[in-house]
């Protein structure tokens, strides 16, 4: 069995994921990195491609007739042409839910920044603002508690239940919008942008899709209150980043905190780059290390599956 791994640099930090457990399922050939006009040679006569960000259109399939194949070291699959895998009998397989813990973790961390105020102050003291002070605490920086705010939930699949769980564990009031009502839920549900007027904080984890596109616009950003954060996980797309920055910049909202963006790596042309009171991360809350070991496992079983033919978290 012959695995071509397009992407390796996009999953293991300087070696710090070994391949080991890919080579113990075949003859493993790793590309770094696979630039879109290598990419049908770097696939080759393989009978699995494994990839994270990789466009896998119909003109590579038809360039590759051994594929049999198509694993992603992802949960989203909008970079491979679903259709022709279908046509062409070429199972395609996700990782679903292997990034729950971290990305509720960082979603909580962006939060935490924002109504604790740990850098603000952490800068402040180190500019002497403590050695100067007459009294022995020091709190010129205004804090908040989480405790009574009110969150809103935009998706409803495992990162957005886990994050809910933590924020029941604050003490918030939670507010859900999801596309499909969800059973036996305990929180109020309703539309986003009732969702965004209710918020205090306001976080998506929702997928890219024709509805969701651009779902952060003048619009709803116009119902959020003033001094309301806005928090983006999910897809860069979901976000009409000119909207967002006029926001920012006119102090519609008090802040943002963004993981993705609609161009990535980030675009200089961005205008989120200077916008006011927005915190950039580079695609980083599904990348702890335990999460990526995590992530090889289900990529791994998800091919054992296919060979028993019982392929697991297929999407065609």
């Amino acid at each position: 069995m012959k695995i071509a791994v397009l992407d390796w640099d996009t999953v293991s930090n300087c070696g710090d994921i070994p391949t080991d457990k890919l080579e113990e399922l075949g003859e493993i050939k790793i590309c770094r990195l696979t630039a879109p006009e290598d990419t049908a040679a770097n696939i080759g006569d393989a009978d699995i491609v494994l990839c994270n960000k990789v466009l896998i259109t119909r003109e590579v399939m038809d360039k590759c007739p051994s594929l049999r194949y198509i694993g992603l070291f992802a949960t989203g699959y909008n970079n491979v042409d679903i259709a022709c895998a279908a046509e062409k009998g070429i199972v395609v397989c996700n990782a679903g839910s292997y990034s729950t813990n971290a990305v509720a973790q960082q979603t909580f961390a962006y939060i935490l920044d924002h109504f604790s105020r740990i850098r603000d102050y952490d800068n402040a003291v180190k500019d002497g603002m403590w050695e100067r002070s007459p009294v022995f605490s020091c709190f010129p920086i205004p804090t908040a508690e989480l405790a009574g705010k009110t969150l809103s939930i935009v998706g409803y699949g495992s990162i957005g239940r886990a994050v809910a769980r933590i924020a029941d564990a604050f003490g918030m009031n939670i507010v859900v919008s999801t596309r499909t009502k969800p059973e036996n839920c305990p929180y109020e549900v309703t539309d986003v942008l009732t969702a965004a007027e209710k918020a205090d904080i306001i976080t998506f984890h929702c997928p890219l899709t024709e509805q969701t596109a651009g779902i952060v616009n003048a619009e709803l950003l116009g119902r959020m209150k003033s001094s309301a954060i806005l928090v983006n996980t999910s897809r860069g797309g979901v976000v009409n980043e000119n909207d967002l920055a006029d926001a920012l910049n006119s102090e519609r909202i008090a802040g943002a905190y963004l993981d993705v963006l609609a161009v990535e790596p980030m675009s200089p042309d961005t205008p989120l780059k200077t916008a006011k009171n927005c915190v950039i991360t580079p695609h980083t809350s599904w990348a702890p290390k335990e999460t990526r070991e995590r992530l090889i496992g289900i990529v791994c079983d998800n091919i054992r599956a296919w060979l028993k033919g019982a392929p697991t978290n297929k999407v065609n």
